[in-house]
């Protein structure tokens, strides 16, 4: 019996002790994803505000990149609230079972050290009187015989029913393990098999955007219509005056030849 509660009891300890490092080391990786998600959130909204500034064809691929970004993250928020249920609260519901495991152990071994009691009081009671044993089985509601007999079948009971309900709570603990982490497994394939989908989309958003189609625009807002026109204007004004400075030139020299043949 001593190497059963033992064993029982080195049982409970385990689970309890193992348990508690999943469930806050799972609870960690889940706050981690969290702020990974609002890091995200954040980026989304920095790249949105830049394509803003951008030239057309890159501010639509960034535009549209960052929609993708934030679909993303939709599926991470999908991801924590899984993880939470799926993972972190079963593993968190185990520190209520293993209390009451000890509860049951604890009735177990109270029954049993009431049964031990009783038998060194029987022990010393016939060792008192050892030729005495008529007189003690003549009352049995107060005899120490009768409380022994009692004390063993409580000892019994709880013993038989410690067994079952650790055998239930190991059954229990090997199932749950396995849909813990498999429902982990689960939640983490499906969150990467849609960010990969829309990863490839944002990649293909970002590919597709036109460079010399941007850089011809680019190189329109260095020259701007107006700014052209006064060019063209100031090109004509400067034609138009070397037009009339030749012009002038040679009026002067056929007046010239006039007089020095008038002369």
């Amino acid at each position: 019996r001593d190497n059963q509660t033992k064993q029982i009891q080195e049982n409970i300890t385990n689970v309890e002790k193992h348990f508690g490092e999943l469930c806050q080391l799972f609870a960690a990786y889940v706050r981690k994803t969290a702020r990974l998600r609002d890091k995200a959130d954040l980026l989304v909204r920095e790249v949105s505000l830049y394509a803003d500034s951008e030239t057309p064809n890159l501010k639509s691929g960034l535009k549209h990149f960052a929609d993708q970004l934030a679909k993303i993250q939709d599926y991470r928020q999908a991801e924590v609230e899984r993880l939470e249920a799926k993972v972190i609260e079963p593993l968190k519901s185990y520190g209520t079972l293993v209390k009451l495991k000890r509860d049951d152990l604890k009735a177990t071994m109270s029954a049993r050290n009431r049964e031990a009691k009783q038998m060194q009081q029987l022990e010393r009671t016939r060792q008192r009187n050892p030729s005495d044993r008529q007189i003690i089985v003549s009352f049995p509601s107060a005899s120490a015989e009768t409380e022994l007999q009692r004390a063993t079948i409580d000892a019994t009971r709880t013993t038989r029913q410690l067994e079952e309900t650790i055998d239930d709570f190991e059954r229990k603990k090997i199932r749950d393990i396995k849909k813990v982490f498999g429902d982990f497994v689960t939640v983490e394939m499906t969150f990467h098999a849609k960010a990969l989908e829309v990863y490839t989309t944002a990649f293909q958003h970002i590919q597709s955007v036109d460079e010399e189609e941007d850089l011809e625009v680019f190189r329109s807002s260095l020259h701007p219509p107006d700014q052209q026109s006064r060019i063209e204007i100031v090109r004509a004004n400067s034609k138009t005056s070397l037009s009339r400075t030749g012009s002038t030139k040679n009026n002067s020299g056929t007046l010239q030849v006039r007089d020095y043949f008038d002369m």
